[in-house]
């Protein structure tokens, strides 16, 4: 998002402070005896990396530095063990992150979370179901995770559920999918084994994995990252996979041969979080209150297609990037909504037993 200063003098003071950063920023990262980070006008941000950190460069970051004069430092990849060793620890390498509202939820509950600061953000910014995680986070996009293969592999038609992507005989080739996000994982298998979708919840986890045991013999690539993701396909390494919606769409602006499955796709929020006593936490809730506005989201979402948790910044993106978003209507009728209470209750036994099954 372009910014236009009206006053030529507070353009040079700007000047002069992005000057004096990117001579800062020459010299490298600032060091600390413990290598943890410093309460200084430098906020960090956990970000995913790749395109998903370049949206919210464009978007976010640069426009904000320009604004308040508020640096902001990256921080690559998104990883929960990560927030927990560092709160744990009291030792921080950044102030805050974006990971899932279930997630968060999560974290809220395990003592790893700030509380909203209302006397930063404001209340009436967003709709109330955009304040998630009990009070401790702010919801930022909505994305799915959809199936995708690639049209070249299948010149006749692809798979179109998730029972497709279960039946190698009729659609063979190498499949892929998420290692780090077991419930989305069991939610397919059970789609893929019948379960009507407004019959998921609670989850039927033994049947779930039973339907995996299926499919296991036939996933050559188990992905962490939304790069990793992106590149397999790209390359033709696997003929299809659960993708970020975002992460797919991005593929095909590009010319690769994809092609994006809205039928059975999960969404999840993904929500803004400021680590339990990171010491830049004032500058987060400042970064946040500017995030959550129409026209920064809009900019987001006009980069990476996830669906803005702000209703007027639809009136700054088009038409036909507004269709093929999560919160389309049509998309939104044959796609399933994470149950972030169910989940965040049974997470650590889901994630650990579906370690083990990956294991045996």
């Amino acid at each position: 998002m372009r910014t236009t200063w009206r006053f030529v003098r507070r353009r040079r003071r700007f000047l002069q402070k992005a000057g004096a950063a990117a001579a800062a920023a020459a010299l490298g990262p600032l060091i600390i005896t413990d290598r943890t980070i410093a309460q200084t006008r430098t906020l960090y941000v956990n970000s995913w990396g790749g395109s998903f950190t370049a949206a919210q460069e464009a978007a976010y970051f640069k426009p904000f530095t320009a604004l308040t004069g508020i640096q902001v430092r990256t921080v690559t990849p998104v990883s929960y063990a990560r927030i927990k060793a560092q709160v744990q620890a009291g030792r921080y390498e950044f102030d805050m992150t974006s990971v899932n509202s279930m997630q968060w939820l999560r974290a809220s509950r395990e003592g790893l979370a700030e509380p909203i600061d209302w006397a930063i953000f404001k209340r009436g910014t967003l709709p109330a179901e955009a304040i998630v995680a009990n009070g401790h986070g702010v919801a930022s996009n909505i994305q799915g995770t959809n199936l995708c293969y690639r049209r070249d592999k299948f010149p006749d038609g692809g798979p179109r559920s998730w029972a497709d992507f279960w039946d190698a005989g009729k659609f063979p080739g190498a499949r892929a999918l998420c290692i780090n996000d077991s419930p989305r994982t069991l939610i397919f298998a059970l789609l893929a084994d019948g379960v009507p979708a407004d019959r998921l919840y609670p989850l039927d986890i033994d049947r779930a994995f039973k339907k995996l045991d299926q499919i296991k013999p036939h996933i050559k690539v188990w992905w962490r990252e939304g790069n990793q993701s992106q590149q397999l396909i790209r390359d033709g390494e696997v003929d299809m996979m659960s993708i970020w919606n975002g992460r797919a769409s991005e593929l095909k602006e590009a010319g690769v041969p994809v092609e994006l499955i809205w039928n059975g796709a999960v969404r999840s929020t993904s929500t803004w979080c400021v680590l339990k006593g990171a010491p830049n936490r004032k500058l987060a809730w400042e970064f946040i209150q500017f995030s959550a506005q129409a026209k920064p989201q809009a900019e987001f979402n006009r980069r990476l297609y996830y669906g803005p948790t702000n209703p007027a910044a639809f009136e700054f993106i088009p038409h036909d990037i507004a269709v093929v978003l999560p919160t389309y209507s049509e998309n939104l009728a044959v796609s399933i909504r994470e149950d972030d209470e169910w989940e965040a209750d049974r997470i650590v036994a889901l994630e650990e037993r579906f370690t083990q099954w990956l294991a045996s």
